[in-house]
C-alpha cells in the first residue's frame, strides 16, 4: 500500500473519531480511535514495516485530537477494563479460550501505545 493510501486511511479514521466525538462524546471517540484503530495499527506495525513507518504520524494526529488529560483519563479506563476482562477470564477457565500469548501481546501493545500517547514529546531516532 502506498504512503498516500496510509494518509487517506489515517485521515478517514481521525475524521470518523471527530464525528463520533461530536455525536457521542470524547469517551466513544477515544475508544474508536485509540482502543480500536491505533491498537490494531500498532499490532500490524509489529510485522509490517509500512505500518511501522506510518505509526508516528497516526500517533501525532491523535495527540492533537485529544488533550493530555483526556488521553490520561481514557487510557486509564481502557486499562481498567482490560485488567477486569483478564480477571474475569481467570475466574472461568476454558482451554479453548486460553491464549496467554495473545493476552500478553495485547498487554505489551497497550503499554507501547500508552507510552507513545503520554510521552512528553515524540521524536525520531
Amino acid at each position: 500500500m502506498t504512503e498516500r493510501r496510509w494518509q487517506d486511511i489515517r485521515k478517514e479514521q481521525c475524521e470518523a473519531a471527530g464525528s463520533i466525538r461530536v455525536r457521542h462524546g470524547v469517551g466513544p471517540a477515544f475508544e474508536y480511535a485509540v482502543g480500536e484503530k491505533l491498537l490494531t495499527f500498532a499490532g500490524a506495525a509489529e510485522e509490517h514495516p509500512e505500518f511501522a513507518r506510518a505509526l508516528p504520524r497516526f500517533v501525532s494526529e491523535l495527540r492533537r485530537m485529544f488533550t493530555p488529560e483526556e488521553i490520561e483519563e481514557h487510557l486509564a479506563r481502557i486499562e481498567r477494563e482490560r485488567l477486569q476482562r483478564d480477571m474475569d477470564a481467570m475466574d472461568v477457565y476454558d482451554p479453548e479460550l486460553d491464549d496467554l500469548d495473545a493476552s500478553a501481546a495485547e498487554g505489551r501493545r497497550f503499554e507501547f501505545v500508552k507510552e507513545l500517547l503520554t510521552a512528553p514529546a515524540l521524536g525520531t531516532s
